[in-house]
């Protein structure tokens, strides 16, 4: 909540683990960012009451914007202290695939990894997990600003 400014009912993701940072003090800035985001996924999410009352399924657009606030914390935390006020804007989804429903009691485990960082834009590929099995992926892109 610290890196990232959405709030209930709008943050979808409850954790961050397996946070990989560039050295920001090292020579090499080249290396690869990844982490991964954790959300819990409960009945009591407002989205269930109307998709679908009697097959609770989380949409996948939400499935794809807790990758996206995956990224967005990724992004803010490799930045260090001159992140702070900033925000990061969602502008592509790319090859966006659904392969499994997502209802009440999995655990989502959305993997993030950078793919190419220019200036203040990104690009990341995402791929979302329930018990070790793929349920969404996408690559998609953000610039962050302040």
């Amino acid at each position: 909540m610290a890196s990232i400014p959405h709030r209930y009912p709008f943050l979808l993701i409850d954790r961050m683990e397996d946070i990989h940072l560039r050295n920001l003090t090292s020579k090499d800035k080249h290396g690869k960012i990844s982490a991964v985001g954790v959300k819990n996924v409960t009945i009591n999410e407002p989205f269930f009451a109307g998709h679908f009352p009697s097959h609770p399924v989380m949409p996948g657009v939400l499935i794809v914007e807790a990758m996206a606030q995956t990224a967005a914390t990724l992004v803010v935390l490799s930045q260090g202290p001159d992140a702070e006020g900033k925000i990061v804007y969602f502008m592509t989804i790319e090859n966006a695939k659904f392969r499994k429903p997502v209802g009440p009691g999995d655990q989502l485990r959305i993997h993030v990894e950078e793919i190419q960082q220019r200036g203040r834009i990104w690009r990341f590929k995402g791929e979302a997990l329930v018990a070790g099995q793929k349920t969404a992926e996408a690559t998609f892109s953000a610039m962050i600003k302040d």
